[in-house]
């Protein structure tokens, strides 16, 4: 039986929820469907950065952000981090307004099976026999895709590599998940501010599409998109303190797997046989990987206890 109060079982309800919001958050773009998805992403950033300051001072950790944000090394790094995030945001908008969800999920999927293999390029960690067969069983499985969906199997590699990327970078850059997060979103601040400004008031209006001002509801979803970015990443960052690392690496398949319930039976997306064939490749792969990090870490806390 699980018990409520524990550090793992709180850990555990943290993550979960953390995931469902990953996992619905078509959902909640698709609300944002006549707004333009850079338009989206902008109020994403320029919203966050009040929330997340917010947090920070209330969890007294201002001092971290001004101490990051003067490290020449760090600066570069967020620099670089914020572009990946912001491109990684824009194309996974973007993909759920044109009805490709199926195609981001996928991307999402891939993406922890390429910082395993980015590991092993730039950072010299170690690879077994197993992770390597996981990594050819993915890459066999994009091949698949690419033979009948090569339209959209872009925006599954776009986003792969874009968010491995981001958590290379992250790992490298020795900073907490709230502190880099309000750094990135502060570096993109004003560009983004003028970018708005120049969208909303001095591009010509369209009547195909909606700005910030032109309706209320819009608006609130525009700015709760701050909220939808920061309360996950609140519960997932404090779940990772409280839970394993393989039970977090197997919750880190969730939100891709719940948005593409999502784009099949909400959206109705059309799922191919190649698709089919593809999501069970990833899926084996991913299993394969999983065990293998399962056995890897029984091992080494045998190791330890002996």
């Amino acid at each position: 039986m699980f018990n409520l109060r524990s550090s793992g079982t709180i850990g555990l309800i943290q993550a979960l929820i953390a995931c469902v919001f990953w996992g619905l958050m078509p959902v909640y773009f698709k609300l944002l469907q006549s707004v333009d998805a850079l338009e989206i992403v902008g109020h994403r950033i320029v919203w966050s950065v009040p929330l997340l300051i917010v947090i920070l001072y209330f969890r007294k950790n201002i001092g971290g952000l001004a101490t990051a944000l003067k490290d020449p090394k760090l600066r570069l790094a967020m620099f670089a981090s914020s572009c990946l995030i912001a491109a990684n945001w824009l194309i996974y908008v973007w993909a759920v307004h044109e009805d490709h969800i199926l195609a981001a999920s996928l991307g999402y999927f891939i993406s922890p099976l390429l910082s395993v293999f980015m590991g092993r390029i730039f950072l010299g960690e170690p690879l077994s026999g197993r992770k390597w067969i996981a990594i050819t069983i993915a890459g066999v499985g994009v091949a698949v895709l690419a033979v009948q969906a090569l339209d959209t199997l872009w925006i599954s590699l776009a986003l792969a590599a874009s968010w491995s990327s981001y958590a290379l970078v992250r790992k490298i850059a020795d900073i907490g998940p709230i502190v880099g997060l309000t750094a990135e979103t502060g570096i993109l601040f004003l560009p983004f501010t003028l970018l708005l400004i120049w969208l909303t008031y001095v591009l010509p209006a369209s009547p195909v599409t909606q700005h910030f001002g032109d309706d209320r509801t819009i608006d609130l979803l525009l700015i709760g998109g701050s909220f939808v970015t920061a309360i996950p990443l609140l519960l997932f960052a404090s779940a990772v303190k409280k839970m394993t690392l393989s039970a977090i690496g197997l919750l880190n398949y969730l939100a891709p797997t719940i948005q593409f319930v999502v784009g099949v039976f909400v959206y109705k997306e059309t799922i191919t046989l190649s698709h089919l064939v593809c999501f069970v490749l990833i899926w084996t792969s991913i299993a394969l990987y999983t065990t293998d990090s399962y056995l890897a870490g029984k091992a080494a806390r045998k190791a330890r206890s002996v």
